[in-house]
């Protein structure tokens, strides 16, 4: 357990504005250039050099609208939006490094599982098996309006239609095409053998196919699944089905007591726990000294939009917190939006009723993170403490001001976790899933995805 090397994600968005509003003013920022392919490929360049394990990006297919009652807040302050296409991203990432790992968020619910299949075998084809996706059934009614529902689908029954589509797409990039249907037999003049390759016929509530999958078997088959549901049924579909669980930061003893239970739960499931990797998300700022870190962190606090942060949270909560005195207690909204932030400021806590001067007194950079600041020795210590403290894997490090923070990570604080063993001194050969959790490069029974091959 001591000796346990870290997991490290860049926790980052294809937008303007991620978690930590307002920085992208900083005048050493270059999220606006967002647009820009060159942007991102040094961007990925500076995270395989500092040997992080992935590129984790967000996405949502909505606006923030609750604060307020519009998007007025959203489009002011770039809170997520505009917003594009995190996928698209990956091919061109992909090609300027060699070992990065690519997790892209794609909400189920507004994806016809067919298509989507297709896009996610053609990226872990283009990256060469380093695609990992992201399951999220979404939280922002702005997003079922935009894709012509009246409004989003109950909570739950988000996860019951998310459990069918995992069957389909299983299907599809599972059991369609056997290992050995691709001969690309120039002298036969034969590519694939059809008698190995399998129509997929699925009749369901939500999905009804029949159909061929229409690309050979990717190097991973199934793209690594990551999944951040905290609700008890978000639980449920994650003990199932993930392989890397995301779980909110709540401070050490929550996040220690909830690592316990996730460990537990797999286990009953008939899957070996340690075969899940857990993680949960910090912000840091690391500077040469504990002095430099702390201007950096003086400086980032002048450009930062807390009450950006109040609009986001807004949306997350299903509450429309612009709508509240700053010291009157918040209270229950109902709503289908992420239930688990929902009740966790409308029930209080151990020191009282959350408020919003509460909330605020806590986005110090503009996001719900409190940032772990100091020399790159003293920032260690605090990730390697936590891992040890809760029994997290890794950490999804969010956004600062970009890619100024990225790079100092890599530059600065991955030397001094590698000098404590806790980091590794290159990647380990082979796939993401490889990589992450050191079996095959496909989903290995007792997960039931590998369930649906032919000849697992």
């Amino acid at each position: 357990m001591a000796c346990r090397e870290l997991l490290l994600n860049a926790f980052d968005m294809n937008t303007v504005g991620h978690l930590a509003h307002g920085l992208w003013r900083h005048p050493r920022d270059r999220a606006t250039d967002y647009k820009d392919i060159a942007y991102w490929q040094d961007l990925a360049r500076t995270l395989e050099r500092g040997l992080f394990d992935g590129l984790f990006l967000a996405d949502t297919t909505g606006v923030y609208d609750v604060y307020g009652g519009s998007a007025d807040a959203a489009l002011r302050h770039a809170i997520q939006l505009p917003a594009n296409d995190p996928a698209v991203l990956v091919p061109a990432m992909a090609a300027v490094t060699e070992h990065l790992g690519f997790g892209i968020t794609v909400n189920l619910s507004h994806e016809p599982p067919y298509l989507f299949a297709r896009r996610m075998s053609t990226l872990d084809h283009l990256s060469r098996g380093r695609l990992g996706w992201n399951i999220v059934t979404g939280f922002l009614d702005s997003s079922a309006r935009a894709t012509g529902s009246s409004g989003l689908t109950g909570h739950d029954a988000r996860y019951e239609r998310a459990d069918e589509f995992m069957d389909v797409v299983y299907q599809l990039w599972e059991a369609s095409w056997d290992d050995d249907a691709v001969v690309a037999d120039a002298l036969r003049g034969v590519y694939a053998e059809p008698s190995r390759v399998h129509r997929v016929r699925h009749d369901g509530p939500h999905y009804q196919i029949d159909a061929i999958h229409l690309s050979e078997p990717s190097p991973q088959r199934t793209p690594v699944l990551y999944q951040a549901g905290a609700s008890a049924r978000g639980i449920a579909f994650a003990i199932k089905h993930a392989e890397c669980l995301f779980i909110p930061n709540q401070g050490r003893a929550a996040t220690a007591s909830l690592v316990k239970t996730l460990r537990e739960r797999i286990a009953e499931a008939g899957r070996d726990p340690g075969s899940v990797r857990i993680l949960t998300s910090l912000e840091v700022i690391v500077g040469q000294t504990g002095a430099e870190a702390n201007d950096k962190l003086a400086d980032y606090r002048r450009h930062a939009e807390p009450r950006a942060a109040l609009a986001q949270f807004a949306s997350a909560t299903g509450i429309d917190l612009s709508r509240y005195e700053g010291d009157e207690p918040i209270r229950p909204a109902g709503g289908e939006a992420i239930q688990s932030a929902h009740d966790a400021i409308t029930r209080g806590s151990a020191t009282g009723a959350w408020t919003v001067n509460r909330l605020l007194a806590g986005m110090t950079l503009g996001g719900r993170f409190t940032p772990i600041v100091g020399a790159a020795a003293e920032v260690a210590t605090e990730l390697i403490d936590w891992a040890d403290a809760t029994g997290v894997d890794g950490f999804n490090l969010v956004r600062t001001v970009t890619p100024e923070g990225f790079a100092d990570i890599a530059d600065l604080l991955v030397p001094e976790l590698q000098t404590r063993g806790r980091f590794k001194r290159a990647y380990a050969p082979g796939t993401l899933r490889e990589k992450l959790l050191g079996g095959p490069p496909r989903l290995a029974l007792p997960h039931p995805g590998a369930a649906w091959r032919r000849n697992p």
